[in-house]
């Protein structure tokens, strides 16, 4: 009898009982005790068996997704089959006896046809998982890639446009999510804004953990994508496709306009003309795949290359203009599987993904749209080579092993070339900042927006900062989880271990930035003719080669404690450790607990209708990138001169004379720094604890729904302080405004800062720190306890959500559906800052200084209150398909960033980075200055978008496919991000780029795919 629905075909997947970090899958179910269960895949020739226990029950862990056939062998010589698909990540439910169905249809076969879209209702787990196929996944209009497929899970959205394109999980930031490929953590952890790019032709399954997961998993508080690779078979298969995004048929991108209604001259101008922006691409695979010994050796193999052109203006005030090339070398993908024996089996996995971003910029006329001489190129290079092996031994009936090793190396590095071809690059030397022509800045009235003077270089390339061009990570990662059946109990218990190096560090393009002001002279008063000309020099180099040691060990019981009654009972202790770029520890915490808890009821007792919960803590560990400025050796300089003429090409000052002391700023002496100085001595780490309570229940043969609510809180997080003030005042010391230098009570001299007195530390907002102080330059540390209430007020984040999934499948239609009701709200995003596009990882400046917390608690950037989200397929020939994927969003709230009243730079130099607005007139009057609290300034609008697809798959010759997707079929470009900075640093005056678009939807597009399979 054939039953493509209930318990094996519908539902989204809520599984946790598969250990290994969930590169494989598990069939489990009831038979009559001392009987035997078989399990074979045809494509592999893989067979194990199993006895069932004496409870009645069995199961067969870490197998690799696929098909296989469950055969029960009775002691009286007959036997039962079933047929079922087990996916990546999820237990599959295979019973074999009268009692376990009772309510549905006695079955001697299950057959799972090509309508399934999601894995069965799996009551062997506590977890929120979404899972699509490849097969799935080629039939839905979607972009090809992780993040893309991620956000077709209810409880995502789209992070901001400043960090690329990544997902925000649960009202995490973006910065706070993990990435696995067949089992090995690919994510670039040095911000954790980036991972490595798979393949996509290459992905056989994607499994989204969006909460609740297990103890096996960790270093996570927004979601885990979890990706398996294809693997060869007995069956030789070979293809290729193309995919072609033609810029022709974009749409073209909306032009923005200054929208601060305070500065009405300049309110509905153009801001931003894109009507020469262009965008297009195509990529390219081929593949193959068998056995290279029948039902012994496997390979899989896939070839993939790719190529994007774009060519964007900016904002009409921008001085150059770009066209990007982003061309990968081939990037590859293989795998290969060796069943040694019934018992042993060994997989290698290897993946590259290099890829170089060639951006040659060209002078552009202010405030036109046109493109003069070449200025430079930029040469970007990213991603690199993985290497996974992994070892899975059955080694009894109830106890199976798994050890994997990886290691990967990513690129970070950045060159450029001069019109003339004159390489210019960073090597990573304090004492030698990179080559070029400098970066200029002039802010005097007169050439605030006048061509003429010196209003920038005509050689400088970027207008900034350079990485070194040695910049990039090595991880090396080893994990042993060890699957143990007791009775009633699946144990799991392991170890991971992850070691993650960087060499990093930046310097500005030319080594300097020029900063041309007016000083008003003796009489210090404006437009006299005391007045004169000033350049200011400014060198900030930082490098490093920095280093996070993590290891964790964990241990979990999935405890059946009835035939319809599961509770899962987990517990994880995580380390961390940073090291400095002089290999010294600055931050380590040591056997962090976050425990699990779980429980799934089965209430009909055949796996149609489940309840269950879970609640859970999870800790995130420091990035590396905080250690190269703020732990290492680092160089930040300014000088003032005052100048006799201009360099016509480079715009660096000429005759310079009259020039000031040299100034070291935050303590950046280029010096190594006092590891112990660096972080609260009782650091803890970001950890969160989430609670989650749901159902999901069979409606019919064909269709599933179910229901979760979600509760999020942040317990506590990692930020830096720049306030030392508290530690002078609690340690005695007093300020001298005469010469500027703090001096305890016998008159000796602090030194302020220094290589043993940072400017900033890392700490636990709200929590009393534990400061080691090197006060006077002496070497003796001193331990200073600052209350909490003095550096900032508490970290607080929160995610409220509500939950409704339908979906279902017939054998020529599927869709899937979900609506989320979400509220994010507090006074943190988490690890980046979308406010401002700030992607320093674990040193935003949220808690600089506690008055920047004033009025921060409110809805955050990743808020989105309504989401509805359906996608599906439609087969009405065997021929021809259609393909749907629709997304209505509410928008984000907006924020209006200020300076503080009245005109506290001297004190904290943050400029507009208050929640305060109106603090000045138009004119410069002084005026009020107003509380904006967060997320109060409005909101962004609603969005909505409908993809769709056709598919033609000629009967006239197999093999052959054809399909055309069009994105945003409707052309809505509402916007998805605007400018929160409202007035201006210096003098508070509103700024007419408040409110200016930042991003829009994605414009129309057209993507053709033509592929053939042998």
């Amino acid at each position: 009898m054939r039953r493509s629905a209930l318990t094996v075909a519908l539902g989204l997947c809520f599984a946790s009982g598969v250990h290994a970090q969930s590169a494989s899958g598990t069939v489990f179910g009831q038979a009559t005790a001392g009987e035997t269960v078989v399990v074979e895949n045809a494509a592999t020739g893989f067979r194990r068996e199993v006895a069932v226990g004496a409870d009645g029950s069995y199961r067969v862990p870490q197998l690799q997704p696929g098909s296989y056939r469950i055969t029960l062998q009775r002691a009286d010589g007959t036997s039962a089959v079933r047929e079922v698909s087990v996916n990546l990540g999820t237990g599959t439910p295979v019973n074999f006896t009268s009692a376990s169905s009772a309510g549905a249809t006695t079955l001697d076969s299950v057959v799972v046809t090509g309508a399934q879209v999601v894995n069965p209702i799996d009551v062997s787990s506590v977890e929120s998982t979404t899972i699509l196929t490849a097969a799935q996944i080629a039939k839905i209009p979607v972009l090809r890639d992780a993040t893309s497929v991620a956000l077709l899970a209810p409880g995502t959205v789209r992070g901001d446009t400043a960090f690329g394109n990544l997902a925000s999980f649960g009202g995490s930031s973006v910065a706070e999510n993990q990435y696995y490929l067949n089992g090995f953590n690919i994510t670039n952890s040095f911000r954790s804004l980036n991972f490595a790019q798979v393949p996509y032709e290459a992905v056989a399954e994607q499994q989204v953990k969006t909460g609740g997961y297990g103890a096996e998993f960790g270093r996570s508080l927004g979601g885990v994508v979890n990706m398996v690779s294809k693997r060869g078979t007995n069956e030789f298969t070979a293809g290729g496709n193309v995919f072609w995004s033609p810029d022709s048929l974009r749409a073209e991108v909306e032009n923005t306009y200054y929208a601060n209604p305070l500065v009405p001259g300049d309110l509905g101008k153009l801001r931003q003309d894109n009507s020469e922006d262009t965008l297009g691409g195509y990529s390219t695979s081929i593949w193959a795949s068998g056995a290279l010994i029948k039902d012994t050796l496997f390979a899989y193999g896939m070839l993939s290359y790719s190529e994007v052109e774009q060519d964007y203006w900016g904002s009409v005030v921008s001085r150059t203009n770009n066209h990007e090339s982003e061309k990968g070398d081939p990037t590859y993908l293989v795998k290969l599987d060796w069943n040694i024996n019934d018992a042993n089996k060994l997989e290698f996995t290897t993946l590259s993904d290099k890829r170089t971003t060639t951006t040659a910029s060209y002078l552009n006329t202010v405030g036109q749209v046109n493109r003069g001489p070449l200025v430079g190129t930029s040469y970007t290079e990213n991603g690199g080579e993985n290497y996974i092996a992994r070892y899975t031994g059955y080694l009894t009936d109830s106890f199976t092993l798994s050890a994997m090793y990886g290691y990967s190396e990513f690129s970070r590095s950045r060159r450029l070339k001069t019109a003339s071809g004159v390489n210019v690059e960073y090597g990573g030397d304090l004492d030698q900042p990179a080559s070029g022509c400098p970066v200029i800045t002039d802010v005097r009235p007169g050439y605030r927006t006048s061509v003429t003077g010196v209003y920038a270089s005509s050689c400088n390339i970027t207008g900034g900062s350079i990485d070194r061009i040695d910049s990039g990570d090595e991880r090396n990662q080893f994990r042993l989880d060890l699957d143990w059946q007791v009775g009633d109990h699946a144990l799991g218990f392991g170890y991971d271990r992850d070691d993650y190096e960087s060499i990093a560090g930046t310097s500005i393009e030319g080594g300097r930035i020029w900063r041309y002001s007016t000083n008003n002279g003796p009489d210090r008063t404006a437009n006299t003719t005391d007045d004169f000309d000033v350049v200011r020099e400014q060198i900030v180099n930082q490098g490093a080669t920095v280093e996070v040691n993590q290891e964790a060990f964990y241990i979990e019981d999935n405890w059946q404690v009835t035939d319809t009654f599961l509770a899962y009972i987990g517990a994880r202790w995580d380390t961390f450790e940073n090291k400095n770029g002089q290999g010294e520890t600055y931050v380590k915490i040591e056997n962090q607990f976050a425990p699990r808890l779980g429980f799934s009821w089965d209430v009909n007792g055949d796996s149609s209708f489940k309840v269950y919960g879970n609640a859970g803590r999870y800790a995130l560990p420091l990035t590396p990138s905080v250690a190269v400025r703020g732990a290492s050796a680092s160089l930040f300089t300014r000088q003032t001169s005052r100048f006799t003429g201009v360099d016509p090409v480079t715009g660096a000052p000429t005759g310079l004379f009259g020039t000031g002391a040299l100034s070291y700023i935050n303590g950046e002496f280029g010096e190594p720094k006092v590891a112990d100085t660096i972080a609260s001595q009782n650091l803890d780490p970001m950890y969160q604890d989430e609670y989650i309570l749901g159902f999901q229940m069979s409606m019919t043969e064909h269709q599933n729904i179910g229901a979760r609510g979600i509760y999020r809180k942040l317990k506590a997080a990692i930020d830096d302080n720049c306030d030392y003030t508290p530690i002078m005042a609690i340690e005695g010391f007093t300020f001298d405004e005469d010469d500027l230098t703090w001096y305890d009570s016998a008159g000796n001299a602090a030194a302020l800062p220094s290589a043993g007195f940072p400017y900033c530390r890392m700490f636990n907002p709200g929590s009393d720190a534990v400061f080691l102080t090197d006060l006077y330059g002496d070497g003796t540390l001193k331990a200073t306890t600052v209350p909490g209430a003095l550096l900032s007020p508490e970290a607080k984040r929160t995610y409220k959500a509500l939950e409704l999934f339908w979906d279902g499948s017939w054998d020529k239609y599927f869709f899937q559906a979900s609506y989320t009701l979400a509220y994010n709200k507090g006074n943190t995003e988490g690890g980046v800052k979308s406010d401002i596009g700030q992607a320093d990882t674990s040193v935003t400046q949220d808690f600089d200084y506690k008055e920047l917390a004033v009025d921060s608690y409110g809805y955050l950037p990743n808020d989105r209150r309504h989401s509805l989200k359906v996608f599906g397929n439609y087969s009405f020939t065997d021929e021809w398909s259609v393909g749907a994927n629709l997304l209505v969003q509410s928008g984000r709230p907006i924020n209006c960033l200020g300076v503080l009243y009245p005109y506290h730079g001297d004190i904290h130099p943050y400029g507009s980075s208050f929640f305060r607005c109106g603090t000045t007139e138009a004119g410069g009057a002084d005026g009020p200055a107003e509380a904006v609290p967060r997320g109060t300034a409005g909101r962004l609008p609603w969005t909505n978008s409908i993809d769709l697809n056709v598919a033609y798959f000629p009967n006239w010759a197999p093999g052959l496919k054809f399909k055309v997707d069009v994105f945003n079929v409707f052309d809505n470009q509402k916007v998805t991000g605007v400018t929160e900075v409202a007035e201006d640093a210096t003098t508070g005056a509103p700024l007419n780029t408040y409110l200016v678009p930042r991003s829009f939807q994605a414009p129309r597009s057209v993507r053709f795919m033509v592929q053939y399979d042998f």
